[in-house]
């Protein structure tokens, strides 16, 4: 069976436990991405049968487990197996940075069913479930896979949990930076804009003026919205 005990580091788990504060920094032995990521691929290599064993076994008691969890689906071959476990996990992701570090590249030659699962993902209740589907959106319908209604679809997005919010801002300032033509509008034309609430335009509007591939110009525009924002 997979562990990840021969990658703890005591000093790294205080750091992880302040980046996951709700988290109980019990459950944090530390182990760094880098290190899980490599002994995800050695495990996909070396130890097939026992990475089978493990995606079956959820719940994880541990936050790193979790980590290597999504790592080891990221790295799969078959994208029906990143499909289902994918489908299975999801559930169980209860912080950002699990929910961040897992990628549906396995599916990225297959992206409608990738579309398909997104809207299904962004459609659920659970937290993590939705965050996950919009960091798809991100990753793969960004670039030559761009619709403008995918921006549409992130912007409904409504919620007040703040790893949500946060989500929402950060596609809307990602497509900001790659499709400004379809994405600047719905941080500064009221009648799109009206649509967000005050605080995920105030968050996105900060990730832009954050990004070094906007403009200038952009960002003069965008601090004379974010000046005309209620408090």
């Amino acid at each position: 069976m997979l562990s990840v005990a021969h990658l703890a580091d005591p000093g790294n788990a205080d750091f992880v436990a302040r980046l996951v504060p709700h988290i109980d920094p019990g459950t944090i032995v530390g182990a760094r991405v880098p290190a899980l990521r490599a002994y995800a691929k050695e495990s996909w290599r070396e130890r097939p049968g026992e990475v089978a064993e493990f995606l079956q076994t959820l719940p994880h008691r541990l936050f790193d487990e979790n980590m290597l969890h999504g790592l080891l689906l990221s790295q799969s071959k078959d994208p029906q197996q990143f499909l289902d476990g994918a489908e299975a996990f999801l559930p169980y992701i209860d912080n950002w940075a699990v929910c961040d570090s897992m990628s549906a590249k396995p599916l990225r030659r297959d992206l409608p069913t990738l579309e398909a699962a997104a809207r299904r993902w962004i459609a659920a209740e659970h937290l993590y479930t939705r965050r996950f589907g919009i960091g798809v959106l991100m990753e793969f319908f960004l670039g030559e896979a761009f619709r403008p209604e995918l921006v549409e679809l992130v912007a409904s997005v409504t919620s007040q949990e703040y790893y949500l919010e946060m989500m929402v801002a950060w596609y809307l300032a990602t497509a900001v930076t790659k499709q400004p033509g379809t994405a600047l509008p719905w941080l500064t034309q009221e009648e799109l804009a009206g649509r967000l609430s005050v605080s995920v335009r105030r968050k996105a509007i900060a990730k832009c003026l954050d990004a070094t591939r906007i403009p200038p110009e952009t960002k003069d525009l965008l601090r004379q919205v974010r000046a005309t924002l209620p408090r």
